[in-house]
């Protein structure tokens, strides 16, 4: 059986040391890099389908790695492991373009589960898709085509490639036109959790998919207050 190559990028050694070696045990074929230099390298000879990445590290820290990888490849999925708590940390590493975070000291065990639940996603995204039908995943907002297969959201103005949680997301509120979603919904189906920090983290979603559909106006993701959000076209 075909093992998933997985990067990670940890300058704590005996960390690095017990989750390589557990991820080894799990069927994953494990890259390790001890700061984000060493990381960049090893992400372009290895290729990975999936990164675990520490933010803060020597020589060139997560974020800025991650934004390079961001670059050039736009689906691979990032988890970071941090160890800040503070909000701002984690809406910053998120706007770099990773897909999930898990804050440290985290069990092994939940730390398997995020990236198995990640790769699923991505397996289903890459899968081709089907004709055009009423249940083919594609949506027509306005004078935008939605493809949450391919997750493309296409404009005559502009092309976006979006990422798997977005794509999700976008989903979610597009399955229910013109009614509100609870928020509440949206972090258990996408995140699993509603703590705080998942709610910023569903936050800068938000944010990102309103800026997306900016050329049409007709187009509104709402704010629908004390409830969740609703997307009106």
């Amino acid at each position: 059986m075909k093992k998933i190559k997985l990067l990670l990028v940890e300058d704590e050694i005996v960390l690095a040391g017990v989750v390589k070696e557990t991820l080894e045990a799990n069927g994953f074929h494990i890259s390790h890099a001890e700061n984000g230099a060493q990381g960049w390298e090893q992400y372009l000879s290895f290729r990975p389908e999936i990164c675990v990445v520490d933010i803060m590290m020597p020589k060139k820290d997560g974020i800025s790695l991650v934004k390079d990888i961001r670059t050039v490849d736009e689906q691979t999925p990032v988890i970071f492991l941090t160890a800040k708590s503070e909000t701002q940390d984690v809406i910053k590493g998120l706007q770099s373009g990773a897909d999930d975070y898990i804050k440290k000291p985290f069990s092994l065990e939940e730390l398997i589960l995020r990236i198995r639940t990640l790769l699923k996603r991505t397996q289903l995204a890459n899968t081709p898709a089907a004709p055009t039908t009423n249940n083919s995943g594609v949506y027509i907002l306005g004078t935008y085509t939605f493809d949450h297969n391919r997750q493309e959201l296409r404009h005559e103005k502009e092309d976006i490639r979006l990422s798997l949680r977005e794509a999700d997301m976008l989903r979610m509120l597009a399955e229910r036109p013109n009614a509100t979603t609870h928020r509440r919904n949206i972090l258990l189906e996408l995140w699993g959790d509603d703590n705080f920090f998942n709610a910023r983290n569903m936050d800068v979603y938000i944010s990102k998919i309103r800026k997306y559909l900016q050329h049409d106006p007709s187009v509104q993701l709402v704010n629908v207050r004390g409830l969740g959000y609703k997307l009106v076209y």
